[in-house]
C-alpha cells in the first residue's frame, strides 16, 4: 500500500471529482497539485509528460506496482489503477468486475461526453444553437433514464458501491446545466 502520498493533478470538473472521491473512499495520502484549465496550465510541458492528451486529471504514484513511480492520465483508467492497487470497489471476481467495467465504460463513453457537450452548448459556446443544445439535452435525458432504470433494481449500479458510481457521481452533480429536471 502507498506509504508516500500520491499527486493528483487536479481542476474541479466532474472528472477531477472522481478521482479525489476515489482517494479518499480508500484513505490514501495525496497531494493535489492544481492544474487551471481556464489559464492553459494543462498545455505545460511539465503537464504533458505525465498526461499527453492535455487533460486532467492525471495522477503519479510514487510507489507504483514496480516500486517505481507510475504517472496515469484518463479518469477511468486511474479508478481501474487505485482499484487494483488498494483491492477496493473494483471487484477481482470477473462477473462482479465486468459489471463495474460496463458502467465505467457507459459513463465515460457516453454520460460524460454527452453532458459535457450539454455544458459546453448551453454554458459556453460563443454562438447558442439550439439544435445542439436540444440533441445533447435529450441524449443526457435519455442516459438518466438509462441510469434510473437500472437503479430501479440495484442500490449502486453495478450491485455494490464501486468506481462506476464514483465515475457518475460528477456528472450527475450540475444536472440543471445538462437541461435536466
Amino acid at each position: 500500500m502507498t506509504t508516500q502520498p500520491i499527486d493528483l493533478y487536479y481542476w474541479p470538473t466532474p472528472n477531477g471529482w472522481k478521482i479525489s472521491i476515489m482517494l479518499e473512499e480508500c484513505a490514501l495520502p495525496y497531494n493535489v497539485k492544481y492544474v487551471d484549465i481556464l489559464r492553459g496550465e494543462q498545455f505545460e510541458p511539465s503537464f504533458l509528460a505525465i498526461a499527453p492528451n492535455n487533460r486532467m486529471p492525471a495522477i503519479v504514484d510514487p510507489d507504483g506496482p514496480d516500486g517505481k513511480p507510475i504517472s496515469i492520465f484518463e479518469s477511468g483508467a486511474i479508478l481501474q489503477y487505485l482499484g487494483n492497487k488498494t483491492g477496493k470497489f473494483y471487484p477481482k471476481e470477473q462477473r462482479a468486475r465486468s459489471a463495474v467495467e460496463q458502467w465505467l465504460f457507459w459513463q465515460m463513453g457516453g454520460l460524460g461526453p454527452m453532458a459535457g457537450q450539454a455544458h459546453h452548448f448551453s454554458q459556453y459556446a460563443k454562438e447558442k444553437i439550439p439544435y445542439a443544445i436540444e440533441r445533447y439535452e435529450r441524449e443526457v435525458g435519455r442516459l438518466y433514464g438509462v441510469m434510473n432504470k437500472q437503479l430501479e433494481s440495484h442500490e449502486y449500479l453495478a450491485g455494490d458501491y464501486s468506481i462506476a458510481d464514483m465515475a457518475c457521481f460528477g456528472w450527475i452533480v450540475p444536472y440543471k446545466r445538462q437541461g435536466q429536471e
